[in-house]
Parts: C-alpha cells; sequence; structure tokens
C-alpha cells in the first residue's frame, strides 16, 4: 500500500468525514507526527461525546417511543416555569415534537446556559409540529393562587396548540383535560417534549422579564427573572410594589403590610 503523504491541516479537514473504521483511519494511526496523533485523539473524544449524548438523547425518548407504540402519534410534552419568583407571570408551554426529532444535549432548561437555551428555543421553533404557550399573570396568581394559575396556563397552553395532541406528558403536575395524560416527576430530565416544552416557557418568560426591567428599573428583573434576589428586594423595599409584584406571595405581601 502506498502511503499518502498529508499534511497536518489537510488531515484535520479529512478525519471529521472519516468513521473509526475507515482504512484511511488505520492508516493516520501508523502516522508518528504528533500533531496527526493529537488530532486523531481529539477525533476519539468527539466520537464518544456524540455516542454518550446519542444514548442519553435515547433515554430522553422512551415514554415517547412507548405512546407511539400505542398508537399515539401527537404526545404534547407539558412544563411550567416561575411558579416561585416575587414577580412576573406563571408561564407554560406545550411542545409536540416530531418522531425523528434530535437535538444533543437538550435537558432541563435551568441546566443550560442562557446561550444554550436561546440557540434550544430557536431550534424547536424550527422543527416542533406544534407549539402551545399559556400564562397567568400577578393579578390572577393572587386571586386563585400559584397552584391553580399553574394548571389554568397549562390548560392555555394546549388550546394555543395548532396542531392539537393526542395524549399530554405533564412535568409533575395532574390536570383536567380532554386527552389521556401522564405526569412525570422530573419530567423535563426524563421525557425529550416535556424537556423542549421547559426551553420553551423559561425562555419565553425570561424575554418577558428583561422587557418589564426596562419598563420597572430597579428591581433586577432582567438579572433575576422577578426572583427574590438581594437587588430584587432592595428593590421592592426603595421602590415599592409593582402591578408585576405577586401580593400574595412574601415577602411583598409582608412589605404591603408594613405599609399600613
Amino acid at each position: 500500500m502506498v502511503r499518502v503523504h498529508r499534511t497536518i491541516k489537510e488531515i484535520k479537514v479529512l478525519i471529521g468525514a472519516l468513521s473509526d473504521s475507515d482504512p484511511i483511519w488505520e492508516e493516520l494511526k501508523q502516522d508518528d507526527r504528533k500533531g496527526v496523533q493529537r488530532l486523531l485523539q481529539q477525533q476519539e473524544r468527539e466520537w464518544v461525546k456524540k455516542e454518550k449524548e446519542k444514548e442519553e438523547f435515547e433515554t430522553l425518548t422512551r415514554y415517547e417511543k412507548e405512546l407511539r407504540l400505542q398508537g399515539f402519534t401527537h404526545i404534547a410534552g407539558i412544563d411550567e416555569v416561575g411558579r416561585g419568583p416575587l414577580a412576573g407571570p406563571v408561564v407554560t408551554a406545550a411542545v409536540i415534537l416530531p418522531h425523528d426529532f434530535f437535538l444533543a444535549g437538550l435537558n432541563d432548561s435551568k441546566k443550560l446556559s442562557e446561550t444554550k437555551r436561546e440557540e434550544y428555543y430557536e431550534y424547536i421553533r424550527e422543527n416542533a409540529i406544534s407549539i402551545g404557550v399559556g400564562m397567568v399573570h400577578a393579578e390572577e396568581i393572587d386571586s386563585i393562587n400559584i397552584y391553580q394559575a399553574t394548571k389554568k396556563a397549562m390548560n392555555e397552553a394546549i388550546v394555543h396548540l395548532p396542531v392539537q395532541p393526542d395524549y399530554l406528558l405533564i412535568d409533575a403536575m395532574k390536570i383536567h383535560s380532554p386527552f389521556p395524560s401522564q405526569s412525570i416527576i422530573k419530567g423535563d430530565s426524563k421525557s425529550i417534549s416535556i424537556a423542549a416544552a421547559s426551553i420553551i416557557a423559561k425562555v419565553t418568560r425570561d424575554r418577558m422579564m428583561k422587557e418589564y426591567a426596562v419598563k420597572y428599573p430597579g428591581y433586577a428583573f432582567e438579572k433575576n427573572a422577578g426572583y427574590g434576589t438581594k437587588d430584587h428586594l432592595m428593590g421592592l423595599k426603595r421602590f415599592g410594589v409593582t402591578p408585576l409584584h405577586r401580593k400574595s406571595f412574601a415577602p411583598v405581601k409582608e412589605l404591603l403590610h408594613a405599609d399600613h
């Protein structure tokens, strides 16, 4: 066999398209240049990483696969964000993904960086079969309580799906709906549809809170998304309660009582 002499630059371009069973790969393993061996090691690490991501993704699709075997085709994952903050709405999303959907690294939105969430949000929007968003604002949260508000927002997200589901996978909640459903504890790290819904809900809400930060400066909503951080609590004491604040939540409630 005639060995082709390739530059390290050429090899760098070449190995991305190879598999470990390719004859050229075997040939490159005999190359004693340190730069070449370094490239091969990097590529092997990349293969291991991709394989791991595929395995993790397979685990995340097991609920959807089981349901498809039962004849369901439009499986909506449903999740919420914003149950705990002192300000802003509770936002929910319902997402129906195609059966061949793949997005490496998709998991619980809270575990991802903001940049990754934004990137995944755009990908999900482009590739999902159907997306619905629901929300309930502070005044109604105070009126019906956060648990009921979350259920209401989830039902709203289902209604807003342009393509209606035939099955629901819901993160940790049980709701009344005309569709068969399953509640999964920590569903955003166990179901791909719920994980996608958690991304849509989180990015939608975070963007809203950034807009509110411009309208209501002094509370650092752009950084804390309405959660009770030090900056937020200082803003509350200094500037008082806004229409965004949940008056039934401590310490907003305590502040209002202290003013009377």
